[in-house]
């Protein structure tokens, strides 16, 4: 195996509720100026990106550009999942009264669901499905559902509209990482 195969990512352990405050100087998503019914046309146009850049040559994509960063298939595999993740947390928010999101640790998924490994057309049309699901729960949010809450384990407390605006950030800002390319 070559170092680019057995090299551990270093996780991300930042708390990125900021991006709740303030634009993100990497990405240049201003976050508080995204009005939460914008979140569904956010998250198919970045699924669109998503699936056009996993169209490409699986060996590329699976290529690392540095041993300690995710390839492409990678963060995709993660943005599916951040999608996944987000619908189920939304629909906790929307049916229970303040609830606790159980944990999740982005980097033991990618190990323990062997992202490098998976088949980049399979990833693609995943995540497209993940992200109409995503979408189409904020679509269906009405009126004070807006205001209901969630919480994370280390005391982070969401309404369903600080949600929104803090979940469409993590997809927009890992395209970003992929290509370059900040936010429109």
């Amino acid at each position: 195996m070559s170092n680019e195969e057995t090299a551990a990512i270093v996780p991300d352990t930042k708390d990125w509720t900021w991006v709740l405050e303030r634009a993100c100087p990497d990405c240049g998503l201003d976050t508080p100026a995204v009005h939460p019914a914008e979140v569904p046309a956010l998250v198919r146009a970045n699924a669109a990106g998503w699936t056009a850049l996993l169209a490409g040559d699986p060996a590329e994509l699976g290529r690392r550009p540095e041993p300690a960063s995710w390839s492409t298939l990678e963060y995709g595999c993660h943005v599916r999942d951040v999608f996944r993740l987000f619908a189920y947390r939304l629909d906790l928010m929307l049916t229970q009264d303040g609830p606790l999101f159980p944990n999740w640790d982005q980097d033991e998924t990618a190990l323990a669901e062997r992202y490098r490994e998976q088949d980049p057309a399979v990833v693609s049309g995943e995540l497209a499905e993940a992200a109409e699901v995503i979408a189409a729960a904020f679509e269906r949010v009405t009126g004070e559902q807006w205001e209901r809450t969630g919480n994370r384990s280390d005391g982070a407390r969401f309404t369903v509209s600080s949600f929104a605006q803090y979940f469409i950030h993590d997809p927009v800002h890992h395209l970003y990482d992929v290509t370059g390319q900040p936010a429109a």
